[in-house]
């Protein structure tokens, strides 16, 4: 008699079971529709393109060329990226305006947007010399950095730390500069 009794309540337990089975997996897919699962691999970091403005052949006016940096809302890390590009090198035979052995010591951007890219002396114990190289070096990193990052309004150098009167006794660096379209072809 007990068996009689114990099957009907097994086959609604398992029929139970079957159907609950089920069910969750109607919504288990559901949900997978509405939220798709994440890839095992990290998503790769967004790029951001920018252009980064390099002297002529003749260092009369600065071109653009288009690096790729890694994309950051903290325009303090894509000010540094872009200025050590910067010190690197064109990658398409166009002229540095940043002499050889110059390094970025730091990189800050104040509330007020503007950006103080801190070099070390190489910048000035290195330059050529002359207005005109001067220009270059001193537009070159300060459109690539107004013109790529909204953030920044205007750029002051600093050397060593320290402000600077010139890089190499021809233009006042005492104040922040601005963007120059005219220096650009």
């Amino acid at each position: 008699m007990k068996q009689r009794v114990m099957y009907p309540i097994f086959a609604a337990v398992v029929g139970t079971v079957f159907i609950c089975l089920f069910f969750q997996n109607i919504i288990s897919e559901k949900a997978a529709d509405d939220y798709p699962m994440m890839p095992d691999a990290p998503n790769p970091p967004e790029k951001v393109s920018a252009h980064l403005y390099f002297a002529n052949r003749e260092n009369s006016f600065l071109t653009a060329e288009e690096h790729v940096f890694i994309c950051s809302d903290d325009p303090g890390i894509l000010g540094s990226a872009v200025i050590n590009a910067l010190i690197k090198g064109s990658d398409k035979g166009l002229l540095r305006t940043i002499p050889e052995g110059t390094e970025l010591r730091a990189f800050y951007v104040s509330e007020n947007g503007i950006a103080y890219p801190d070099f070390t002396e190489a910048l000035t114990k290195n330059h050529p010399g002359g207005t005109e190289s001067e220009l270059m070096t001193i537009y070159s990193v300060v459109n690539s950095l107004i013109l790529n990052i909204p953030e920044i309004r205007a750029v002051k150098f600093l050397i060593g730390g320290k402000e600077a009167l010139t890089l190499a006794g021809n233009i006042d660096l005492r104040f922040p500069f601005a963007a120059d379209m005219l220096l650009i072809k």
